[in-house]
């Protein structure tokens, strides 16, 4: 097999044990919320921002933290929060300080009893490898995080389709959003 076949083969290993019932109703609550921040450090991070992004082309107010035009964060916002390990200092602490400002955090994350797990409100729990290579997250052959970041990427597209079905977004309205800058 082929390390491309192998790392697709590894992606639906981990994409078949998280439950799609569990990823539409991460877009339920997004829906519900007035404003949806995302943050992450790293590669995650980067999986964070293009989140963010897809989620402005399908009409969302979101920001990015740490970005230097994000407003504050309030009570009626969402924010998810993006570490595979789920220890990452700034990510948890960016989690726990929304929290203590009333707003609902979901955790995207492989550990569900990390300290990110505990400061949210929902876990939304991606059972792949990380960079520690712990005892129960599943094998690969990729270096450091990679397993993880893909399938992250794989559950935000996802939610972003059950988001867009919600907000009646089709590809038209969303392309309207896209960049015509570049």
């Amino acid at each position: 097999m082929s390390y491309m076949e192998t790392i697709l083969e590894e992606i639906k290993s981990v994409s078949q044990l998280i439950d799609e019932a569990e990823v539409k109703q991460a877009a339920q609550r997004l829906v519900a919320g007035k404003r949806i921040f995302v943050t992450g450090e790293g590669r995650s991070g980067l999986m964070a921002k293009s989140f963010a992004m897809r989620l402005m082309h399908l009409g969302a107010e979101v920001y990015v933290i740490g970005e230097t035009i994000t407003p504050a964060i309030g009570g009626d916002d969402l924010l998810v929060a993006i570490s595979g390990s789920g220890t990452t200092k700034s990510v948890v602490w960016t989690a726990e300080k929304a929290a203590e400002l009333g707003c609902d955090v979901t955790a995207v994350t492989t550990n569900p009893e990390s300290n990110l797990a505990e400061a949210a409100t929902t876990v939304l729990q991606i059972p792949a490898a990380t960079k520690y290579r712990r005892e129960n997250e599943v094998k690969t052959i990729q270096p450091l995080g990679s397993l993880f970041d893909q399938c992250a990427h794989i559950v935000f597209d996802t939610i972003c389709l059950f988001y867009g079905e919600l907000n009646d977004v089709d590809h038209a309205k969303a392309f309207s959003k896209h960049s015509n800058v570049e």
